[in-house]
């Protein structure tokens, strides 16, 4: 079945086109950068929530493919696989511009990789939507408030890595590897939850939502100790 494909396509090509759009205009006059930023900014985030809808396609295939060649069955492959092919897969872009671009705030570029997570949920979600309909609202919005956020949260382990870890070189290499292995145990933990039934299902749909409220104040808390230095 190639509907995947497809359902990329319809959604990636407006956004590619907007982003192609956003690039031209001259640059403003009388030294004034503002508005040239505020485009570069949004083209920017734009891009990476279609890179993410990207490594979201891309991460199927090569989980697929890991399967074969492990001959693992469904659940070793939701339980094991994919949550580590996944995570790794939304960490190589944002590496890859930093290490290539060289951003002067990396705090604003570390925000990609939260772009490309919102992008890999979306096309994630949606392609949910077509193999299982779209009858009942509660399953939807559940899974919108479980599966997307849980996205969200293991991107934002790697963003904390990003802004606060890469200062030191010593920590730079193996704390960001320790945060994707987070973010791969956080994932194949909430996998294995929601592929229960009952309450085990609901507890793991509802983890991603406090878990996104403890890592709200947790950054916050790490900012202000960080300004003081």
């Amino acid at each position: 079945m190639n509907y995947i494909e497809n359902i990329y396509i319809c959604i990636a090509a407006p956004i590619l086109v907007a982003v192609i759009a956003m690039s031209g205009g001259r640059a403003p006059s009388g030294g004034d950068k503002t508005l040239s930023l505020v485009r570069s900014n949004r083209r920017r985030i734009m891009l990476f929530v279609l890179v993410g809808m990207t490594i979201c396609l891309l991460s199927s295939y090569i989980s697929t493919f890991m399967t074969m060649i492990l001959e693992a069955d469904k659940q070793e492959a939701t339980w094991e696989i994919t949550p580590l092919v996944e995570e790794v897969m939304k960490f190589l872009p944002v590496l890859f511009y930093i290490l290539v671009f060289e951003p002067d705030n990396r705090e604003e570029s570390a925000v990609n990789i939260m772009a490309i997570a919102v992008g890999f949920a979306t096309l994630e979600n949606i392609c949910y939507l077509t193999a299982n309909g779209a009858a009942d609202v509660l399953v939807l919005g559940v899974r919108g408030f479980g599966t997307g956020v849980m996205h969200v949260v293991c991107g934002e382990f790697v963003y904390i890595g990003f802004v606060f870890l890469w200062d030191e070189f010593w920590l730079r290499f193996a704390g960001i590897a320790g945060l994707i292995s987070l973010a791969a145990t956080y994932h194949a933990i909430y996998n294995i939850l929601v592929s229960q039934d009952g309450t085990a299902a609901w507890v793991g749909y509802l983890i991603p939502m406090l878990t996104a409220l403890l890592m709200l104040h947790l950054r916050h808390r790490l900012r202000i100790e960080k300004e003081k230095k």
